[in-house]
């Protein structure tokens, strides 16, 4: 098996609509702004989103997880529209397995843009990539039960729902949630889901 920081991977994935590619020096006021205006609803889903960032602490996400994506550890992605630039999301490709080889697509949006199906223009990219690029066997999505809008981008697309994994993590407010798991591991069973 070929060490994983030997895989060469581009710069940029195109859609029709978004550049997906890692972060880059520099891109923490942007990921932080995005952060700050749709924090109420980050801060209710995603574990990371405890505390508001400031910009600093943003830049420094954004390197480290430059680093990551160069060691090939995680692969973030930022996602950016390709009409005017406009700072979308952010997306990736996380708790690799390259053994496997089995990755996690997580992702999130910046509040004003939900709705126009870029998060799941984004994700049909990803996964495509995964088994095209990276050889996946196994593509997974993961969310709270209760965020409805992140559960129906797998819906949507054709992953299977496997399960719920009940009470195995805290919510930012301390209270314990539970986990619902999507996966796919043939890639024709992908729907590609049209821009809205």
């Amino acid at each position: 098996m070929t060490d994983q920081i030997l895989i060469d991977l581009p710069a940029e994935i195109s859609t029709d609509r978004l550049i997906v590619r890692a972060p880059r020096v520099g891109d923490g006021a942007v990921v932080n702004a995005g952060i700050v205006e749709s924090f109420t609803e980050l801060n209710r889903w995603m574990p990371w989103a405890a505390q508001l960032p400031s910009v600093q602490d943003s830049e420094q996400w954004v390197r480290n997880a430059a680093v990551n994506f160069a060691r090939r550890s995680e692969l973030p992605m930022l996602l950016f529209s390709r009409r005017d630039g406009t700072f979308v999301g952010a997306s990736g490709l996380h708790h690799i397995d390259w053994s496997v080889p089995r990755f996690e697509i997580g992702y999130w949006i910046r509040t004003p843009l939900t709705g126009r199906g870029f998060i799941t223009e984004a994700v049909v990219a990803l996964t495509e990539f995964c088994f095209a690029q990276l050889g996946a066997a196994r593509v997974d999505i993961r969310m709270d039960p209760e965020n409805t809008r992140s559960r129906a981008i797998p819906e949507r697309l054709g992953f299977t729902f496997e399960g719920t994994l009940r009470r195995d993590m805290r919510s930012n407010d301390g209270s314990l949630r539970d986990t619902c798991v999507f996966a796919m591991i043939d890639p024709s069973a992908l729907r590609r889901a049209a821009p809205r």
